[in-house]
């Protein structure tokens, strides 16, 4: 089995911005180079790791990690919606085999995802169905964080269970690196009640509506999207932090990935922002390329992308 590797971050701003950053021409290039490489990789399988922004999962529960046998995702703003073609007896297999090596993955009859999967996934495999994919769910929003040893071991369980299968595989993870989206997603009970109401249940009858919500974001991106371009939001607003980037850059990319055990997830959110912890998608995607017998990645790019609202990276392995 020949194992590939892409590691990508996301943003809704990519699709709104006021303003193009300077690496948006590398960034589409680059988009674009890996998609036609995978393309002609033609993969049997993707296995996607991927973050949620309260479209699929709500406060009133929070798997650290969660499978889907079924999964659709949301029309949000950046986001592509639409149904995966999920392999249901792969991903049964995968969750017994991930159970079995020690990491508790739960399971979702019908998951719901929104941009963290589907922007990535589009972008780079060109639809949502082309491919058979198994989503996996990682919490990188809500307290209490994951820790990122939890998300290697989850990872090196995947890898295992996809070296078994003889396929070719893509592990894809779709997140980071450094930004805090603090505006849109504010903490448990910092924003005002129905939004509050919304993180919780999600729209079953208490606080915003799904449509509410989703009508929200859109307005509040936009509007963002020129907060960054007439400075009323700035870098330090979004916590950018290419120090911290490249920290966990060097040990992704190195023979030692279990560094990454050592790094806190409060000291991330507090010195590279909340969506920083979207890095576990790249830490478990790492970490199963290798147990697949992938070799180190390479970086790409990295770009502090203000416009885009984030830090964008990108890196693959072969």
């Amino acid at each position: 089995m020949n194992p590939m590797l892409l590691c990508s971050a996301h943003s809704p701003l990519l699709y709104c911005y006021a303003r193009a950053p300077q690496c948006h021409e590398a960034t589409e290039r680059l988009t674009a180079e890996r998609a036609a490489v995978i393309a002609a990789a033609r993969p049997e399988l993707v296995i996607v790791f991927g973050p949620d922004h309260f479209n699929g999962f709500f406060l009133r529960l929070v798997p650290p990690f969660c499978a889907g046998l079924r999964c659709h995702a949301v029309a949000d703003i950046g986001g592509f919606p639409g149904p995966l073609n999920v392999p249901a007896d792969t991903a049964l297999a995968l969750i017994g085999a991930v159970r079995r090596a020690g990491v508790d993955l739960a399971v979702s009859y019908d998951m719901t995802v929104d941009h963290g999967f589907s922007q990535t996934m589009t972008r780079t495999l060109g639809a949502l169905d082309r491919y058979p994919s198994i989503p996996i769910f990682i919490n990188g929003i809500a307290p209490p964080f994951v820790p990122f040893r939890r998300s290697r071991l989850l990872g090196e369980a995947v890898g295992a269970f996809a070296r078994t299968l003889g396929q070719r595989v893509l592990l894809l993870a779709s997140g980071g690196m450094s930004h805090n989206p603090t505006r849109y997603y504010p903490a448990f009970g910092s924003g005002d009640a129905a939004v509050t109401a919304y993180q919780l249940h999600g729209g079953t009858g208490e606080g915003l509506s799904s449509a509410e919500w989703l009508e929200r974001l859109e307005r509040m991106h936009h509007e963002g999207a020129h907060m960054l371009v007439d400075g009323s939001r700035t870098r330090a607003d979004l916590k950018l932090n290419p120090e911290v980037d490249r920290r966990i850059l060097d040990i992704l990319t190195s023979e030692r990935l279990e560094d990454i055990d050592a790094i806190e997830p409060e000291w991330m959110v507090e010195n590279a922002g909340i969506g920083s912890l979207e890095l576990h998608t790249w830490v478990a995607a790492t970490a199963a390329h290798r147990a697949a017998g992938g070799a180190a990645p390479v970086v790409d790019l990295y770009a502090e992308a203000l416009e885009y609202g984030i830090a964008f990276g990108m890196m693959h392995g072969e």
